[in-house]
């Protein structure tokens, strides 16, 4: 009986320290993690949950609130100085990647779904969601397929196979919309598209657009990704969801949904002719919220006048009529002198000795008109 007294007293202690440890573990101390876990957590990459997701997601307007709306195709060049954010860091440097990295990690891990480019007729519906092993094979990107079964299959795409070097254009789709509501003209992205640039088959370069994502389903991992936009500042500011929504991109138009399904470069084949139409929807774009307000009498009159006052001076031979000119005063050597001299003449009247005399003749006119004034008053009093 006396062992079991020792005993049972050894076994409740040692639970009751297993159960402290694991209570202690539980409450959050910082315990080294096993390699597995850590490379699992590792590889994952920035985790998304369905609210964040709902926070980034854009909600379409209604038809009846909308007053104006245009679909306008964009083409990104990498090689343009304001997009280069896009193109680098071509390699992953301290969890830095470019953006073409994430769009097709997050393709291929089935995280965000990917879509048929259909030339103009982009419809995002299941039906015409892309099949993942079909594309990698369409454009020769190798890749080992890792679980996931037939359904759902996930595969594997090494770092030296990744052609980011090949993807030097992207292509979008913005959408202008003026709503009522608001009276605000709204532009939004709403896909993207990778465009591959390779060999063609009869030479020269040819560019394969590969799949759309829709941008809303895209914006949670941007946010997550920060770049520099210049070389002069090397602090990452922005994100590059930030760098779409305001508009820090340099895009040229290269098709309008239209009727016919025609291309920019169809419908103007001539290039100066391009350019004009390019610049002319640019323009109409920016301009119509402004267009749709009428100037108050003031602001009438102020343009008006400072229109003559351009016109004024183009007439005048003035090839810059906007530039503020500032003209140096004559140099005058014979009035310097003169000038000097006159300082002078006003330093010396304000001596010690000017100033006695100064005080003492106003003094002498006070008491003067003093006296006149008592003299005055007693001749009033008689």
């Amino acid at each position: 009986m006396r062992k079991h007294r020792i005993i049972l007293p050894a076994i409740l202690l040692g639970a009751v320290g297993l159960g402290a440890v694991a209570q202690v573990e539980n409450t959050g101390v910082v315990r080294r993690r096993a390699p597995k876990e850590r490379n699992a957590q590792e590889t994952a990459g920035p985790q998304v949950t369905d609210r964040m997701q709902g926070f980034y997601e854009t909600k379409e307007p209604h038809d009846a609130d909308l007053a104006y709306m245009r679909q306008i195709y964009r083409q990104i060049d990498l090689t343009k100085d304001a997009n280069t954010p896009l193109y680098f860091p071509e390699d992953v440097i301290d969890g830095q990647e470019n953006l073409f990295r994430i769009i097709l990690g997050l393709v291929v891990d089935g995280k965000i779904p990917a879509y048929e480019y259909l030339d103009g007729r982009e419809v995002f519906t299941d039906k015409y969601r892309i099949n993942v092993g079909d594309m990698l094979e369409r454009f020769d990107i190798y890749a080992t397929q890792q679980g996931g079964g037939e359904k759902n299959p996930r595969y594997v795409i090494e770092e030296a196979d990744v052609p980011t070097g090949q993807v030097l254009n992207y292509y979008i789709v913005e959408k202008w919309e003026f709503d009522r509501r608001t009276n605000q003209m709204k532009t939004r992205v709403e896909a993207i598209c990778p465009v591959l640039n390779r060999a063609g088959d009869f030479g020269g370069e040819a560019r394969y657009p590969m799949f759309w994502v829709k941008f809303d389903a895209l914006r949670p991992y941007l946010a997550q990704q920060y770049v520099f936009l210049s070389d002069d500042n090397n602090l990452a500011q922005y994100s590059l969801d930030d760098y779409f929504n305001l508009g820090m991109y340099d895009g040229e138009i290269y098709k309008t949904r239209n009727l016919r399904n025609l291309s920019m470069a169809q419908m103007y084949p001539d290039e100066d002719d391009l350019k004009r139409a390019q610049d002319s929807i640019d323009t109409r774009l920016r301009e119509f919220g402004k267009n749709l307000w009428v100037p108050t009498r003031e602001e009438y009159l102020a343009q008006k006048e400072r229109e003559a006052e351009l016109a004024a001076a183009i007439a005048a031979g003035d090839t810059i009529p906007d530039r503020t000119v500032v003209e140096a005063a004559p140099a005058d050597e014979e009035k310097a002198p003169s000038v000097r001299r006159s300082s002078r003449a006003k330093k010396k009247s304000s001596t010690p000795k000017a100033k006695r005399a100064k005080a003492k003749s106003s003094s002498s006119s006070s008491s003067q008109g003093n006296s006149s004034a008592t003299k005055s008053v007693r001749r009033r009093k008689r």
